[in-house]
């Protein structure tokens, strides 16, 4: 029998006994993420000022410091920072998370590691955390468009673009570079106040925008844009160079996903998700794995929200909020 060429790339080959293989036990993770922040165990002292070695301190998340023995934690200011689940875990979840193409429930995290679907939930929240980034498009063409997310409407029900006061319909606005990276956004409105803001953040002078006929982008050519504009009102689609065929399979891609495997997300949670999505889509051609660059994220010190207390003792208020149990 023939052998079936691989379709991924080489450099972006990161399988399950891969990662077995470098970290087979929590010692092994802990050991990582030492390395990324301070290679071979050298880092400044705080106590006794000085440039030296530091060895791990048996049963601690600890390295000490060879002259005086003060302590540094690698885990400390990372997303695993007091966490009481096993570091191996928190590495399982984030290379499921980047091995999947359309997303991961909690609940399927919550078997495939044996947690709980609390800690499943609580884990993945904080790995979307590491996903979300401050991108502003260089490309010189890009496509934006708006759209919105929710339950179908009833059959019946009266048409058009849902109002901001809408509670089941949450506006959300894309921008992607052709052939490039999205930027996806939450968006209180979709008026024209608030999307010449967003393409003006977001986009570089003098780019060249594709948009739909929708009367909000009217006046981009103004903000220091080159405007085109396709007439999906008349049933136009694909003019030549002028589309937004681009813009609109990622909405199609990230919609099918929410809907397939995560089936509810709230408007309150609903950017951690685009972020999920724009995430991967920005590294669909990185030569490097997806898990290799979320674990790179994760081992680097930032500002995280720790989960409270009285977070600790129930699950979110309404299932609709994380993704529903499948």
């Amino acid at each position: 029998m023939k052998n079936q060429r691989q379709s991924i790339p080489t450099a972006q080959r990161y399988s399950i006994h891969d990662f077995e293989r470098q970290f087979p036990d929590n010692d092994a993770c802990l050991e990582h993420v030492k390395e990324r922040r301070w290679p071979n165990g050298v880092t400044l002292c705080e106590k006794c000022e000085r440039e030296c070695k530091h060895y791990r301190v048996t049963g601690r998340t600890a390295y000490a410091c060879e002259f005086c023995g003060n302590h540094i934690y690698p885990l400390a200011g990372t997303i695993f920072e007091k966490t009481t689940t096993p570091l191996r875990s928190w590495f399982h979840a984030m290379f499921l998370m980047g091995a999947t193409r359309c997303g991961i429930s909690a609940k399927q995290i919550q078997r495939e590691i044996v947690v709980t679907y609390k800690t499943a939930w609580r884990m993945a929240k904080q790995i979307r955390l590491l996903m979300a980034e401050e991108i502003k498009l260089e490309g010189s063409s890009v496509e934006m468009d708006e759209s919105y997310y929710g339950p179908k409407r009833r059959r019946g029900s009266k048409k058009g673009r849902p109002s901001a006061s809408d509670p089941k319909k949450t506006c959300v606005v894309g921008i992607v570079e052709r052939k490039g990276r999205v930027v996806a956004l939450v968006s209180t409105d979709a008026t024209k106040q608030t999307l010449h803001g967003i393409a003006k953040e977001r986009i570089m002078p003098e780019s060249v925008i594709f948009t739909d006929d929708y009367a909000s982008y009217n006046g981009l050519e103004n903000e220091g844009y080159t405007h085109r504009r396709i007439n999906h009102s008349a049933g136009v689609y694909v003019l030549g160079e002028t589309h937004t065929q681009s813009i609109d399979g990622f909405w199609s891609l990230t919609k099918n996903g929410i809907r397939g495997v995560y089936h509810s997300v709230s408007k309150k949670y609903l950017q951690t998700y685009l972020n999920e999505y724009s995430f991967r889509y920005n590294r669909r051609e990185t030569p490097v794995p997806m898990f290799i660059s979320l674990l790179s994220l994760a081992c680097q010190t930032g500002e995280w929200t720790q989960p409270s207390a009285s977070a600790d003792q129930s699950l979110p208020a309404s299932m609709t909020e994380p993704d529903e149990p499948f």
